[in-house]
């Protein structure tokens, strides 16, 4: 993997782990040589990441919405494009990496992740889609997917698309393993 999206929050937990998180995963994945796609502004976790990734060497491209250069702070540090919207941007994102990894974010993460999980259902990537699970803040999340696919709703080809792990290294090492699943358009119709 030569680039990862990385999709965290543009806050500022009151828990200090949060942003320790994000300078630690940012400076890893720089010294492990892959470069980070990220959200482009200076705030929050995001600009955890970016900062700390820099700081160690690494490779930054940071995609940004014009609307939320201001708002999110952009940082003209990194290798900064500027697209009209967010679907420009998740596109974008895709089109940079290599896979997404997923640290604790809010609604703007969600979102990004639910993207990248359902557009590998849907064959537009075959990607790995890794959560770092920290603190266990996706607990809830992970035991929702489970529940989705218990009731029939995520294929049992599809299952593994998530990978989750509370450990980094192990992650990381689990994404570069990846092989690609069937995607719902080279399934047969008769096993949808």
């Amino acid at each position: 993997m030569k680039r990862l999206a990385v999709y965290c929050g543009s806050a500022t937990p009151a828990d200090p782990r949060y942003i320790d998180l994000a300078r630690e995963v940012g400076s890893t994945l720089a010294r492990q040589g892959i470069g980070v796609v990220y959200g482009g502004g200076k705030l929050g976790l995001m600009g955890a990441i970016a900062g700390s990734a820099m700081l160690a060497g690494g490779e930054v491209i940071g995609v940004i919405p014009e609307a939320l250069v201001k708002g999110e702070v952009a940082n003209y540090d990194c290798e900064l494009t500027i697209v009209s919207d967010m679907h420009e941007r998740k596109a974008a994102f895709t089109r940079l990496s290599d896979g997404f990894l997923v640290l604790p974010g809010g609604v703007g993460t969600m979102d990004e992740l639910w993207e990248a999980v359902s557009w590998a259902q849907l064959g537009y990537h075959n990607k790995p889609v890794g959560i770092l699970n920290a603190f266990g803040f996706y607990d809830g999340l992970l035991e929702f997917n489970r529940h989705m696919a218990e009731v029939g709703f995520v294929r049992p080809a599809h299952q593994g698309i998530i990978m989750a792990e509370s450990e980094l290294d192990l992650l990381l090492t689990r994404m570069a393993a990846h092989e690609p699943i069937t995607p719902i358009t080279s399934m047969n119709p008769d096993s949808l």
